[in-house]
């Protein structure tokens, strides 16, 4: 069983203001077809933005698509997309403390915090953007609030094209992380036998929690350093940095996967 789960925005698409190799996607999605690999998309994308990603770039349809932040979940076949019903209850029953609209309502009014637009928002996702300069004093604040009384986790990024901040708050059970644990246990796979790949902030569970991790070249300085100093804290985790200079390619975004898969043997025959 071989499973790439990749974040999109700046890991897999080449959307930051690092240069792309030149068909880096298409070797992508032969190398990927070539050897049968499960695909996973792991992304705080939603439905209709993933698409608008797949025909924008050209990335192959996932097997699976984690979206939402791990909030959703669904299949793809040759029947299009399918819901995994499965995902929601589970996400019901494993977090019943948490309430979306309650958040929601405990955090209004914090300054510096402004709602998303409710299309990126759903039932076990409540998302803002920050006013990221501020957002320590941001993220104290919203932890006040909220902290402990939703079975919450709270998720803040950095989108380094748009300079905004992003925090998302997440039912404990629906994070990235869980969801790529609940699609490898669907699949039977070992986490250490699920190849990650991550760029940002919301990354960093998935990135240290076991599977076998990949930092893309242009990952967030941020999010390196926090991957580097859980490795130190425990050995035992597998975490690759993507260097460049591999068979031509830069290790940038979809380079950066490509090497990774690489390194772990996903992919074995040369390029």
């Amino acid at each position: 069983m071989k499973i790439l789960a990749t974040d999109l925005d700046r890991t897999l698409l080449p959307n930051g203001s690092w240069p792309p190799d030149s068909g880096a996607i298409d070797l992508f999605n032969e190398l990927t077809a070539r050897h049968e690999v499960v695909v996973v998309y792991v992304t705080g994308r939603n439905l209709r933005l993933t698409e608008d990603a797949i025909e924008e770039y050209g990335i192959r349809h996932p097997h699976v698509l984690i979206g939402d932040v791990g909030t959703s979940i669904r299949k793809y076949d040759q029947h299009g997309w399918v819901a995994h019903t499965g995902w929601d209850a589970h996400v019901r029953q494993a977090s019943p403390e948490w309430d979306g609209d309650a958040i929601r309502f405990a955090v209004a009014g914090v300054e510096g915090l402004t709602e998303q637009e409710r299309e990126h928002c759903g039932p076990f996702k409540q998302s803002y953007y920050v006013d990221h300069d501020s957002h320590e004093t941001i993220l104290e604040a919203v932890g006040e609030r909220v902290k402990g009384r939703f079975d919450e986790v709270i998720v803040y990024s950095h989108d380094s094209r748009s300079g905004k901040g992003l925090l998302d708050l997440l039912p404990q059970s629906a994070t990235k992380q869980t969801a790529l644990e609940y699609i490898a246990d669907e699949f039977g796979a070992r986490r250490e036998d699920v190849v990650f790949c991550g760029d940002s902030g919301n990354d960093v569970f998935p990135l240290t929690a076991g599977f076998s991790g990949v930092l893309v070249r242009n990952a967030d300085d941020q999010l390196v350093a926090s991957v580097r100093q859980a490795a130190a804290d425990s050995p035992q985790l597998q975490v690759y940095f993507a260097r460049g200079d591999f068979q031509g390619l830069n290790g940038y975004y979809t380079s950066g996967v490509i090497e990774g898969a690489y390194h772990y043997g996903v992919f074995s025959d040369p390029l």
